[in-house]
């Protein structure tokens, strides 16, 4: 975990991403226990309300589950579910803006992929 935060969105929604990012790399299971607040707290040196709102969000969303006494849990499924928010807010943050400046640009799909290919291509590098 990285103790860094950046200062174009808030905190809190920050700790949830981290949170989501473990279940989706596996690093966080069905039904694993989450660190508790104050783990979090202590790890990132913030505010314990900051922490809160961040898990609370994760509850509202079904995404983990408050066991009373015990701590905080990933809820069965959370993986497929942050996949499909992610790839949904994937597409209309990056790919439908795409296609729309392609549109503009004239550019066929044959020339959007290769443009696409490309980019991969020098990132391998």
């Amino acid at each position: 975990m990285s103790t860094s935060f950046d200062d174009k969105k808030p905190i809190f929604i920050q700790i949830k991403e981290v949170i989501e990012d473990q279940i989706i790399n596996n690093r966080l299971k069905n039904h694993d226990q989450i660190p508790s607040t104050n783990q979090l707290v202590q790890f990132y040196k913030i505010n314990h309300i900051t922490v809160s709102k961040g898990i609370d969000l994760l509850v509202e969303e079904e995404i983990i589950y408050k066991k009373r006494g015990v701590g905080m849990f990933v809820m069965e499924g959370a993986k497929e579910k942050l996949l499909l928010q992610r790839r949904n807010a994937f597409a209309e943050d990056f790919v439908l803006p795409m296609l729309k400046e392609a549109e503009k640009l004239k550019l066929s799909d044959a020339a959007i992929v290769k443009i696409i290919e490309e980019a991969k291509g020098s990132e391998k590098e």
